[in-house]
């Protein structure tokens, strides 16, 4: 009745504000500069060749432009790569809080390449700038979800992870708004638009150090069992959650007895002895196409594709901007109803259902933009219908369970492993996607969404058949039913 009665009770403040304070500098980020670099692109692109005459005395040609811009928008997602492979060993030999606190320093040093590129003349400062920044958003999207997940008891992860995904929305909304012509995005103004990702990072410097450190990594990485005891009574209004406790002291006591045989529990995977782990095998498979397939659903480009769409809507050019900011807003508003979500109807529901109806609002979306071609007047209205509805399923569940599933399906040894493994990836397909999207637009025309599609539909199969529901249960139980889902769906029994 005890352990009932703590279920029941709400999230303490204390690890409401931790969450917060690790996503303003973590998931706001990533959200906020992938929106923020999009309404300067012909005043940064004008800066690209006023620089090079300057310099050279010649403009560079529209081809080598191209380039040139497409190297800058996509050093952000290069960086968020070796970010991400990067956030492991912070995580395990700094521990989860200071590695977010450090981590800052790289968004200080891109502010300070950004306000001065213009002075010095030089557009490589924005490169090295936007790769700075791309490496803080790997390795605080990396260190926050295991940082909050090991904080928060087990009814409550999905919510803290879901919160994150929230503080991705708002900083893609709010870097929409920041960047209207009316504010920052104007040619004066741009490289203090570019500079003001320094902000959050200053405000997470202020705030996190007055919470306390991972209370897993306290006691299992560290052994320190009263400190972690003081974390939990932080985080859980001044009391020791009895069941987070004996999660805890079990799985310290696992991994002390696989310390005889295998070394010192201490010592984290690295990601290739996780690659090599049979024992972990059906979780990494989860994890690796949860990780690719968010990026590879098509978010991103829907978000490029929402201006062709609403312009041939009949939106006026200088309104697009306003409605763009639409998108953003269903995506927040998606990601706020989820947290209501994703602890009642669970991890799977949220995948399985968010993948399936974006491959039917993709469809109608293809078949719509075919008819656009044939002149049906109110096609453009439900292509527009399509985006926003896209955008919604995809808020209420891949955006926040897939960063869920690394913190919640590995234990403490491999967590941090899976956290790299999964967000390489992640950076990968999001670059790829950047690249290739506007040659599927050139090839496949009306059509360049069906490989989404079938990404879309392929990732609510694997799912239905390889994920088992993770919902407030410990870790040994999610391990026993991964391995019985997939013993299930492949026949393959150990």
């Amino acid at each position: 009745n005890r352990i009932l009665r703590q279920t029941r009770k709400p999230m303490s403040r204390t690890l409401a504000l931790a969450v917060c304070s690790a996503a303003i500098g973590g998931t706001f980020q990533y959200g906020y500069n992938i929106s923020i670099i999009n309404s300067p692109t012909t005043y940064i692109q004008d800066f690209i060749n006023s620089s090079c005459v300057e310099r050279w005395g010649t403009a560079l040609e529209t081809t080598q432009l191209t380039f040139v811009w497409t190297f800058i928008v996509s050093a952000f997602s290069l960086g968020g790569f070796f970010g991400a492979l990067l956030g492991g060993p912070m995580a395990v030999r700094l521990g989860r809080k200071s590695s977010l606190l450090l981590n800052n320093s790289f968004l200080v040093i891109g502010a300070v390449l950004v306000l001065t590129c213009r002075l010095a003349k030089l557009f490589e400062m924005l490169i090295l700038a936007r790769f700075l920044v791309g490496i803080n958003s790997g390795v605080s999207m990396n260190v926050q979800h295991i940082y909050v997940v090991e904080s928060a008891p087990k009814h409550h992860r999905g919510a803290v992870v879901f919160i994150s995904a929230v503080f991705t929305a708002f900083g893609i909304f709010l870097g929409q708004i920041v960047g209207l012509s009316v504010l920052l995005g104007t040619e004066p103004h741009w490289h203090y638009l570019l500079a003001s990702n320094a902000l959050p990072g200053l405000i997470q410097l202020v705030t996190l150090p007055w919470f306390p450190e991972s209370p897993r990594y306290l006691l299992i990485d560290r052994g320190d069992k009263e400190a972690c005891m003081n974390a939990l009574r932080s985080l859980n209004n001044g009391e020791v959650p009895v069941s987070e406790m004996d999660e805890m002291l079990q799985e310290q006591e696992q991994l002390k007895c696989a310390a005889l045989n295998s070394g010192p529990e201490t010592s984290a995977l690295t990601m290739w002895s996780l690659f090599w782990n049979c024992d972990l095998r059906p979780q990494l498979i989860v994890i690796v196409v949860a990780g690719s397939t968010v990026m590879l659903c098509g978010i991103d480009a829907i978000y490029f594709y929402s201006l062709y769409i609403f312009s041939q809507a009949g939106i006026p050019s200088e309104k697009i901007e306003f409605v763009t900011i639409g998108t953003g807003a269903c995506e927040l508003l998606a990601s706020l109803f989820s947290i209501l979500l994703v602890d009642r109807l669970g991890r799977r529901f949220l995948l399985i259902g968010g993948y399936s109806l974006m491959t039917v609002f993709l469809i109608v979306l293809t078949v719509a933009l075919t008819l656009e071609t044939k002149h049906v007047p109110w096609m453009p209205y439900v292509s527009m219908v399509c985006v926003f509805a896209f955008i919604i399923f995809f808020g209420l569940g891949p955006a926040g369970v897939t960063c869920l599933l690394p913190a919640e399906i590995f234990d403490q040894v491999a967590r941090p492993a899976a956290g790299m493994i999964c967000g390489s990836l992640y950076w990968i397909c999001l670059f790829l996607v950047g690249m290739v999207f506007p040659f599927m637009i050139h090839t496949l025309d009306s059509f360049c969404f069906l490989p989404f599609m079938v990404v879309c539909l392929l990732t609510a199969i694997f799912f239905c058949l390889f994920l088992p529901e993770t919902k407030g249960k410990t870790l040994a139980e999610i391990t026993a039913q991964t391995w019985k889902v997939f013993e299930k769906a492949t026949g393959f029994v150990v």
